[in-house]
């Protein structure tokens, strides 16, 4: 009987796990996708500021140029400008997707490690357990239960996101 709960709670966290590391590939892939945005408008912004610079450069060069022709690069500068300018706003939006992407992945992180940890633990109790129906020793089941106990503190913890985390035990197991 003890061996059924145990494997029952421990498929039910590893359906939670998997949903939860689903949803990290998806939080990764929008930080990563941002990011590339992000570099995108940064290119653009350097373009727009070298055209406008290299259009500067221009009328400096050429000081008998006609008004109407200084006129119109002197346009294309303050283009060249406009869409710098608006290039630097779209990036701290995009930045702030990115963070909030990566801070949502580090977040779903502690839910995947609990999961992990309660299902390490139970595959334990319940190889304990085995160990006890063969052996028949009463300390080997009470370290099952233990660590079935364990197992379903931090599978717990997962389904209600709690933040109980145990670092050593997420290192050694990561």
């Amino acid at each position: 009987m003890f061996v059924a709960v145990v494997a029952t709670v421990m498929a039910l966290c590893n359906v939670k796990d998997g949903n939860v590391v689903q949803a990290m590939q998806q939080a990764q892939a929008r930080a990563v996708d941002q990011w590339a945005f992000y570099q995108s408008k940064s290119t653009k912004q350097h373009i727009a500021e070298n055209a406008a610079e290299m259009l500067k450069a221009q009328l400096e060069m050429t000081p008998g140029l006609k008004p109407e022709a200084r006129a119109r690069v002197e346009a294309r500068i303050a283009t060249q400008d406009t869409a710098a300018k608006r290039y630097e706003q779209e990036k701290e939006q995009i930045k702030a997707e990115a963070e909030k992407a990566g801070r949502e992945y580090d977040a779903m992180n502690i839910h995947d490690d609990q999961f992990d940890l309660a299902e390490a633990c139970l595959s334990v109790a319940v190889a304990l357990a085995g160990v006890t129906a063969l052996t028949r020793k009463r300390w080997l089941f009470g370290m099952a239960c233990g660590l079935a106990g364990v197992g379903v503190l931090f599978g717990l913890a997962g389904f209600l996101q709690w933040h109980l985390h145990w670092d050593l035990m997420a290192r050694f197991l990561g």
